[in-house]
């Protein structure tokens, strides 16, 4: 058993701006005060992370990273989704806060990533052992999504990874629509960040006109929620 264990303080400008977000993600507030100095800890199972307010400070300019090693990656973003459509009625997948969805990415297995009001990034994802054994899956376009999540989610080069889509939907135009639908979604989502809606529709309207079996819909439900959830909270007609 491991006796030693690291808390990150991580800045914000005010404390209401961070504390109800975490609320929201399931967080419980442990400690508060005002003075001498803004300064609050918050707690869900075993992530803890504590916050400091600098009035001057701009999220936009933040550089806190944070790296949180879950057993099930999947699971806790079910969670967090949940309680971040409760609370803002959508998962926000632009602007700060937001929240990435799950995806492989090179060298890594399925994970995302959370920048919070302070501008603070949570990556979070798998115990190294799994990440390592976790192949690639999807084709050669599913090497194409994870290449541009490593340049969108983790780098968070969202116009890098918005070009290495493109690049390799135009070169695999014979892919499976298994493959090529995700990656259009993918696609969409990373447009909408950009604030380029009328691509989002123009790829999610791609997608909606394909006629897909019922086994190719059962293998594609997360991508085909994902992009009715970006049409109905994202791009609403």
């Amino acid at each position: 058993m491991r006796s030693e264990y690291v808390i990150p303080g991580l800045p914000c400008r005010d404390l209401d701006d961070v504390l109800p977000f975490y609320e929201a993600l399931g967080f419980d507030i442990t400690y508060r005060q005002l003075r001498p100095n803004p300064y609050a800890a918050v707690r869900r199972g075993g992530i803890e992370l504590h916050f400091f307010g600098v009035p001057a400070f701009d999220p936009e300019d933040s550089m806190g990273s944070v790296v949180v090693i879950v057993p099930d990656t999947g699971a806790l973003y079910e969670a967090f989704a949940a309680g971040l459509r409760a609370e803002y009625g959508k998962v926000p997948i632009s602007g700060i806060p937001r929240m990435t969805r799950p995806r492989t990415k090179q060298g890594t297995s399925a994970g995302f990533s959370v920048v919070d009001p302070g501008g603070n990034w949570l990556r979070i994802t798998s115990v190294p052992d799994q990440a390592a054994q976790d192949p690639v899956e999807g084709g050669r376009l599913g090497r194409v999504v994870a290449a541009a999540a490593r340049q969108a989610d983790s780098h968070g080069d969202v116009d890098a990874g918005v070009r290495v889509l493109r690049t390799g939907l135009a070169r695999h135009t014979d892919a499976p629509m298994v493959e090529q639908i995700p990656a259009l979604v993918y696609l969409a989502e990373l447009l909408v960040r950009t604030g380029d809606a009328t691509g989002a529709r123009e790829s999610l309207a791609l997608v909606l006109a394909v006629d897909l079996t019922e086994p190719e819909r059962d293998v594609l439900a997360a991508e085909l929620a994902e992009a009715a959830e970006l049409l109905a909270t994202e791009l609403p007609t």
